[in-house]
């Protein structure tokens, strides 16, 4: 499986929304250099409030811009960065991948991807209804969160649209993906 990179943001406030950047620089064990969220412990702030010192298992934000276009259609307009991540892809199924799934992004950077991102109401906040387009029950009744996946970083490096990336599976048997 291989996609690319259309966007890369950070930010350095806490904050919904981050802005896109020429490229962005990935710190090993840390995140995305610059950004609200680098540390080796937990930096959102909700979850900082629940316990400090859990791991920071969502260092980087990834979505797929056919999420972006899903919602557009819907008349949501939604770009790059705006719901917060840090690294936005085409051509991969990001919420298909299996936990422990290595994405290398460009020609250094790997990161491993740890959950599903849970979104939150400060995205109906950004966009009044863009939450239920994110995060809805399907048939069964189980919930489904669309809003993108969370990562740590293996092994640092620039990032810029326009990179590759390629996918390594985990040895099987394959987790799904849970909320991080």
């Amino acid at each position: 499986m291989h996609g690319s990179v259309t966007a890369v943001s950070r930010s350095g406030e806490h904050g919904f929304s981050k802005q896109t950047r020429p490229s962005i620089r990935l710190l090993a064990g840390l995140g995305v250099e610059g950004d609200a969220h680098l540390g080796v412990t937990v930096q959102h702030l909700s979850r900082v409030r629940q316990d400090p010192a859990q791991p920071n298992l969502r260092q980087v934000h990834l979505i797929a811009t056919e999420l972006l276009e899903e919602v557009r259609v819907k008349g949501y307009a939604v770009a790059p960065g705006q719901l917060g991540e840090n690294v936005t892809t085409t051509g991969l199924d990001l919420l298909g991948l299996p936990t422990g799934t290595r994405l290398r992004l460009g020609a250094e950077a790997v990161v491993e991807v740890t959950g599903l991102r849970n979104p939150c109401a400060q995205i109906d906040g950004f966009r009044k209804g863009l939450l239920k387009e994110v995060v809805h029950r399907d048939e069964a009744g189980d919930v489904r969160r669309k809003a993108g996946v969370m990562a740590v970083v293996v092994d640092g490096g620039e990032v810029r649209p326009g990179d590759p990336v390629t996918v390594e599976l985990p040895a099987e048997p394959h987790r799904p993906l849970e909320r991080v």
